[in-house]
């Protein structure tokens, strides 16, 4: 009876360790990546994102969030797509552009009039088709897109007209298309991953850079490069994208509320983004940088001639779609 007990015992340990293995087995952890420091407003959304999947899904889903290039540059983690090593990212037009190159007119110079004009192309069929072109081309999601902001030249002289920027040594994302502004302009653009930005305007390696407000607060670029330039060239979005792989493992209630997390996500870090640019035109001067207003149309008339032709990814047709949009 000893005996039978114990292999009674024994049948019920290793049962009960095979449903713990079980359950381990049905919780699948996420890495998302993306390249923006803890104190953004992305982040702070990604970490929401991950306790509303873990809640949501009922634990069947954990995703833990690593910022600030932790898992490399931008060009490293839209590959950890398709690699596997990363399930969900943050990404600019400009780097997911490089898999279906009409999807970056939305990070062209002076492609919006202004914030509105952003928003409504973020709700539009052209948007739609876009997000499709991607899908088709890459097999991975696109979730969700989030407002960047308006992008400022940050300089250790005042940046007035575009003759001010001729031969000027300006820091760009390494992607083709943020070469256009400082080319049109006559300056000389410099790509250089974004973690090393820094370093680069402290060194003297370039001259200027540009970024939003506050990344250019986050990333403290202020302080080697004290003036900022309301240039305002480029009204930049960012886009959530779910790899192929992960996505395609979803049950559909899932995508579902995969879809629904992230862009409630965005939804919190757009509204924090829209406040917080509109506080730092005036909050820049107490940290000791100048901001300088600038006549905007100056450049914009540069800068026009140079977004539509044949060295342009997108149509007529879609830059006509676009400028069209009210």
């Amino acid at each position: 009876m000893i005996s039978m007990s114990r292999r009674a015992l024994g049948a019920s340990v290793a049962a009960a360790m095979a449903l713990l293995a079980g359950g381990a087995s049905a919780q699948q952890a996420l890495k998302f990546a993306h390249v923006y420091e803890t104190s953004e407003a992305y982040h702070t959304a990604a970490l929401w994102a991950a306790e509303q999947i873990a809640e949501r899904t009922d634990g069947r889903y954990t995703m833990e969030v690593f910022p600030a290039s932790s898992l490399g540059k931008e060009t490293d983690i839209n590959q950890g797509l398709t690699l596997g090593t990363v399930d969900i990212i943050y990404t600019g037009m400009n780097f997911a552009g490089r898999s279906f190159e009409p999807l970056t007119i939305a990070s062209a110079p002076y492609m919006f009039r202004d914030v509105d004009h952003w928003k409504a192309y973020a709700e539009s069929d052209l948007w739609d088709e876009m997000k499709e072109g991607y899908v088709d081309a890459t097999g991975h999601h696109v979730s969700a897109i989030l407002y960047y902001g308006e992008r400022h030249v940050t300089s250790k002289t005042p940046i007035n007209t575009p003759e001010d920027m001729k031969g000027l040594k300006i820091r760009v994302p390494d992607a083709p298309l943020y070469v256009l502004f400082p080319n049109a302009v006559g300056a000389n653009p410099t790509p250089i991953a974004f973690a090393e930005v820094y370093l680069a305007l402290q060194q003297g390696t370039v001259d200027a850079q540009e970024n939003p407000l506050p990344t250019i607060l986050a990333k403290k670029f202020y302080e080697p490069t004290p003036i900022i330039n309301l240039t305002g060239h480029i009204t930049e979005s960012l886009i959530t994208i779910i790899s192929g792989n992960l996505w395609n493992s979803l049950s559909d209630e899932d995508k579902v509320i995969f879809d629904e997390v992230f862009q409630e996500a965005a939804i919190r870090s757009n509204e924090e983004i829209y406040a917080s640019e509109a506080e730092l035109v005036t909050g820049f001067a107490e940290l000791g940088a100048t901001v300088n207003e600038v006549d905007r149309s100056l450049f914009k008339a540069v800068v026009e001639p140079h977004l539509v032709g044949d060295d342009v990814p997108w149509s007529q047709e879609q830059f006509d779609r676009l400028q069209a949009i009210k």
